[in-house]
This record gives C-alpha cells, structure tokens and sequence, in this order.
C-alpha cells in the first residue's frame, strides 16, 4: 500500500479537523436530527433530511481523514538536509522571468496543499518540474494556463 506523504504541519491540521468533526460537529447533528425527529412525519420534514444529509457528509469526512491518517507518512521538513536540492517539503522561492514576480511555494502533501496559501501538491506540475532542481536553476512548468519559466532564487527546509 503506498504510503500518503504528510508535513508534521498538514498531519496536525487534518487530525485537528478529524477531532473537531467528532467532538463538536457530530454532537451537534444529532442533536438536530432529534430535534427534527420531534417535529413529526419524517417522509415530509425537510429539516430531518437536511440533518441526515449533513450526518452523512460529515461521517464520509471523518473516514477520509482517519483513512489519510492511518496510511500517512509524515516527514518532518525541519531534520531534511537536502541543501539546496529540492525535495519534499521544500519552500522554494521563484522569480517569473517574464514578470519579474517574486513567488514563494512549499512543495506538500495532495492533503494538505492550498494554493492560495503558498502549498503546492507534490502531484501538482509545478513541484514535478521543480523537485531534484537546485538552487540557481532555471525551470520550465507546462501549466495547465500555458509555459511558465522559473529562476530558482532559494530552497529553504523549516
């Protein structure tokens, strides 16, 4: 079985959200669902569905982050020496060249990536034309939005 690769820092996001899901998500839709149970006829109590259905939304998630976290192999970024080669869990600063913008992505687990926060998915093809790259390298990412090419300006493992 392959292994699901993990920062310390998405492992700990996805076991907070797996804990707050039972310990307060949970309680909650029951109680809705008892609550929506005492309004009467259950073929025709819209409010009994919608909680059902949030009932089950919620259970499939749960399993989800259970099942991610019982196959995870969580890497700790920090004890990485790869110096300036990049690998998993690196953060990596790059210069557009056609733009000249400055950007700044770690390269992390299909988990935990959000592009709107800087993480890029291992599978993404930034971090397939990125990883074994050193420093001072220059890059080209076949981008779903077209070429891109990068200037590799600095790696950093924290």
């Amino acid at each position: 079985m392959n292994r699901i690769p993990l920062t310390v820092g998405g492992a700990e996001m996805l076991r907070a959200e797996l804990t707050r899901l039972k310990r307060d998500e949970r309680p909650k839709v029951i109680e809705a669902i008892a609550v929506a149970r005492e309004h009467g006829d259950l073929k025709e109590n819209a409010e009994y569905h919608a909680a059902r259905e949030q009932q089950s939304f919620m259970e499939g998630r749960i399993k989800e982050l259970e099942w991610i976290l019982s196959n995870a192999q969580v890497i700790d970024v920090a004890t990485l020496n790869a110096g300036s080669r990049i690998v998993f869990g690196a953060t990596i600063e790059l210069l557009e060249v056609s733009s000249s913008e400055e950007v700044t992505y770690q390269i992390v687990g299909e988990e935990e990536a959000d592009i709107a926060k800087g993480l890029v998915s291992v599978t993404s093809p930034i971090a397939r034309a990125l990883i074994g790259r050193e420093e001072g390298a220059e890059v080209e990412v076949a981008a779903p939005g077209g070429s891109r090419h990068y200037e590799i300006l600095e790696v950093r493992y924290v």
